[in-house]
């Protein structure tokens, strides 16, 4: 699945090559990607729109429009393209026409992701209302301190790794680098969330920022798919201990386990769980 970095660097590929582009038309070949309104409607909404912009939040993007935000999520396999007059691929699923003679491409294999537009609202109204009003805080956002994350994780017997993968606790961290976060900050995946301390916080909140901001400056990690134009990242390279053979502190083998059913790897020996 994308992650903030791979959201990042579609958001980064799109933005020049689409910005000030009207709308004049739109196909859409799988309906049930559209979510909050009927396909007409958002046919009849988004058709003479300008894109003014391409945001992120989470790993969501919004394009902005003259009075419209799109909202969408790229899920497992989401990715756009950007073509001429190329016949249709059997796994897009939206078409949208510009004024420049180009199209914007919607593909997904797995058909999981989705797109919400809303209308006549301010960017401060949009944070609201769902999807994006049940995102908690990015790693980059300064209202993510240790207050914040003590507070969400007090109560919670649940597994560090699960709570990080949580949207609604920080926006954008996925499976690939909670791996990572986890592995720098020296962290079990498998503690209880309530255990974590503050200075493991404050570990976990920077190494967050410094994964998340290297992983951007390579373009995202790319081990499945997730590309817009083609484009492939290459933090994949970079990885320490997400699908890895061996650990690069102590050179012991990395363990592969289940957390909540994500494949989870770990250094046993430098991310001993606290008992041992």
């Amino acid at each position: 699945m994308p992650e903030l970095p791979e959201v990042e660097t579609v958001r980064l590929t799109l933005l020049p090559l689409l910005k000030d582009k009207k709308i004049v038309n739109v196909d859409i070949y799988y309906e049930n990607i559209i979510k909050n309104i009927d396909v007409s409607e958002f046919k009849k909404q988004i058709i003479n729109q300008r894109i003014k912009d391409i945001l992120r939040f989470g790993k969501y993007l919004v394009f902005v429009l003259d009075n419209s935000f799109l909202i969408s999520h790229l899920r497992m396999e989401g990715k756009y393209y950007i073509k001429l007059n190329e016949i249709k691929d059997k796994h897009e699923h939206i078409r949208f026409y510009l004024d420049s003679g180009e199209t914007l491409r919607y593909h997904d294999i797995r058909k999981f992701g989705t797109m919400n537009l809303f209308s006549n609202i301010s960017l401060n109204e949009l944070f609201k209302i769902k999807p994006l009003s049940q995102l908690g805080y990015e790693p980059f956002d300064p209202k993510l301190d240790v207050k914040y994350l003590k507070n969400k994780f007090k109560n919670s017997s649940r597994a560090i790794k699960t709570m990080l993968l949580d949207q609604s606790i920080i926006a954008g961290l996925g499976n690939i680098y909670v791996d990572e976060v986890l592995f720098l900050s020296n962290i079990n995946p498998l503690t209880k969330s309530k255990d974590i301390n503050n200075e493991q916080l404050q570990l976990i909140i920077d190494s967050s920022i410094d994964t998340l901001i290297k992983a951007i400056k390579l373009g995202g990690t790319t081990i499945h798919s997730f590309s817009s134009e083609g484009i492939s990242g290459k933090f994949q390279n970079e990885l320490l201990v997400h699908t890895k053979k061996r650990c690069p502190k102590c050179h012991n083998y990395i363990k592969k386990i289940k957390i909540g059913g994500r494949g989870t790897y770990f250094c046993p020996v430098c991310q001993k769980e606290r008992d041992e």
